[in-house]
């Protein structure tokens, strides 16, 4: 038996949550200023974790293991009933993860 949860006001407003920020989002430079947050926050996290991995040196098959989980959990999330707004959000991200990851592996070379 499938468990529903309680139609609470903090659920109502989750539910709301991607079409508010698609309202909030109309203004142009509202919506850059949001993706370039997205993709440096990306960047900032592929190169936290290749830095993080790299001064343990011994959590090298965990970081690979939680950057292939990552990434491919964002791309399997990119599904229809999200708006294109959160699409592109998740996409930017990942864009952004994986430079911070080839920056990284650049600066080995």
């Amino acid at each position: 038996m499938a468990h529903r949860s309680q139609s609470t006001r903090l659920h109502q407003r989750f539910g709301q949550l991607p079409a508010g920020l698609e309202v909030w989002a109309t203004n142009p430079w509202r919506r850059l200023s949001l993706y370039t947050i997205v993709l440096l926050s990306g960047f900032l996290l592929g190169s936290a974790i290749t830095a993080v991995a790299g001064v343990l040196g011994q959590l090298d098959p965990v970081a690979a293991l939680l950057v292939v989980i990552g990434t491919e959990l964002t791309i399997r999330a990119r599904s229809d009933r999200w708006s294109s707004l959160i699409r592109q959000l998740l996409s930017l991200g990942r864009i952004g993860f994986l430079y911070g990851l080839f920056l990284e592996g650049f600066k080995l070379l």
